[in-house]
């Protein structure tokens, strides 16, 4: 028997693969299948079951097309109503891979559906458990994001995930490995550890919400407690994975169409589409494709475009680092943005080339921004655009914490005549935001090189004073 963790960092997420005696099982596989499909040949494996721990909200599984390359059927656990083949399992229902077997274990709670499968070894012992969303390391899956399927709130979820942890998780042997489906970075949680797995007994130790003395009342505060909103694009996702969704060689190939400079104008033009550019900040601010909007690939890119952009079927044009398109496009393919037109042949540089006009975003870096910085004033403001446990920690007195997450709703409080500093951590996040207000119009604002981090470092006055009214509108 062998089991293999494959984790993807941009979206924090685990797919497994399991081999015994010739068969192979994956669990929650990635949209993309070539790199199951290598395996399976290089392992001389057939692959048996493909299992799913729930129908994911923040990404596009790759269970049809693997199950359609393979024939292997793709097992739900009970109340999971596919709209294609599948097996939804009845709880407690045991599957055979090889010399070892795979259990059922039904876990509503993060959603009606969501369920854990146990591995049980060749010498009949439960070996390990692949918990979904049902259970983190060091957290529990939210109970927000099936609310309205599931016509409950999340305070019934979560005391319906409370027992479904204790009936069936907590029962299990101490030695019992976790294998959850996300680790620190992913919005399924909050409060996960990096470690990308466990055991049932570290658990009981460490997680807040395995505590033994806890009462359902504690539990269903204390998951419920300071969940921010779903990002935009959930809804989508769990929609694709449940009804189905586009071939990722269809969507790859579309992708993948280099498009010159003439052709990618008239494409940008004729569909309305959003000009994507992922490279570098460090690379973006000196010059892009004028309306772009920038989320570097090297960060969460993923994630970001669909926190930011929202509607998967938003038609999208990439300018990427040269190299990069396959990897943009399998990378955007996973949060389900399939409508790719292409992308701009040659990049940024073919179209400075060919002397169309382009766009800069004003930068400076922390020490000219101290030198200018005068505390107090209206030349002054600051926008800091890190998340609010981050403000809180340490900001430039009298910064303004407005998210990036939040930007679709704080942008429009921005007086366009008024000038600001706009800062993030590192400069990621900051670039994003300035590439968005100046594509709405906005460009009385310089952004910091570096982020707080660089600001860190200069005598620039900073706090963990939080004042609520910076907190609430930008003006």
């Amino acid at each position: 028997m062998q089991i293999e963790q494959i984790y993807t960092g941009c979206l924090a997420q685990g797919a497994y693969y399991i081999t015994s005696n010739g068969e192979a099982a994956i669990i929650d596989p990635l949209r993309e299948t070539k790199p199951y499909l290598d395996r399976l040949e290089r392992d001389n494996v057939k692959l048996k079951y493909i299992f799913e721990t729930h129908f994911h909200a923040d990404f596009v599984s790759g269970h049809l097309d693997l199950s359609n390359q393979t024939t292997a059927p793709i097992v739900y656990g009970p109340n999971a109503a596919c709209e294609f083949e599948c097996i939804s399992a009845n709880d407690g229902q045991v599957f055979e891979l090889g010399n070892v077997k795979i259990k059922v274990l039904h876990t509503p709670g993060h959603t009606m559906e969501s369920t854990c499968f146990l591995l049980i070894d060749e010498n009949g012992i439960e070996h390990s458990l692949f918990s979904g969303d049902t259970l983190f390391i060091g957290d529990v899956g939210r109970p927000d994001l099936a609310q309205k399927a599931a016509s409950m709130t999340q305070e019934q979820l979560a005391a319906i995930l409370y027992h479904s942890l204790r009936d069936k998780v907590m029962t299990l042997p101490d030695d019992v490995i976790v294998y959850p489906a996300h680790g620190a970075g992913s919005a399924c949680g909050k409060n996960m550890s990096k470690e990308t797995t466990s055991t049932i007994g570290i658990q009981k130790q460490l997680n807040y919400a395995l505590r033994a003395d806890m009462t359902e009342a504690e539990f269903v505060k204390e998951v419920t407690d300071g969940l921010l909103p779903p990002p935009m694009y959930f809804g989508a996702n769990v929609a694709m994975n449940k009804k189905g969704y586009e071939s990722f060689d269809t969507v790859f190939n579309n992708g993948m169409r280099s498009l010159t400079v003439a052709e990618f104008e008239v494409a940008a033009e004729e569909t309305g589409a959003l000009i994507l550019d992922t490279r570098n900040n460090t690379d973006f601010y000196k010059g892009f494709v004028p309306q772009s909007i920038n989320i570097g690939i090297q960060g969460d890119f993923a994630p970001w475009v669909g926190a930011l952009v929202g509607d998967v079927k938003q038609a999208i044009i990439l300018v990427t680092e040269l190299g990069l398109e396959e990897e943009t496009v399998t990378r955007l393919s996973r949060v389900g943005f399939d409508n790719i037109i292409g992308h701009l042949q040659g990049g940024f540089d073919a179209w400075r080339t060919a002397g169309k006009d382009i766009d800069i975003v004003e930068r400076i870096s922390a020490q000219d921004f101290a030198s200018k910085f005068k505390f107090g004033t209206a030349e002054s403001k600051v926008i800091d655009v890190r998340k609010q446990t981050e403000y809180a920690a340490e900001h430039v007195e009298d910064a303004y914490s407005r998210p990036l997450a939040e930007i679709n709703d704080w942008i429009k409080d921005i007086n366009p005549n008024e000038h600001f500093f706009l800062h993030c951590a590192g400069g990621y996040r900051s670039m994003i935001a300035a590439s968005i207000l100046q594509a709405r119009g906005y460009r009385h604002f310089t952004e910091i090189e570096g982020g707080f981090k660089a600001i860190a470092e200069t005598s620039i006055p900073k706090t963990d004073f939080v004042c609520q009214s910076k907190l609430s509108k930008a003006n």
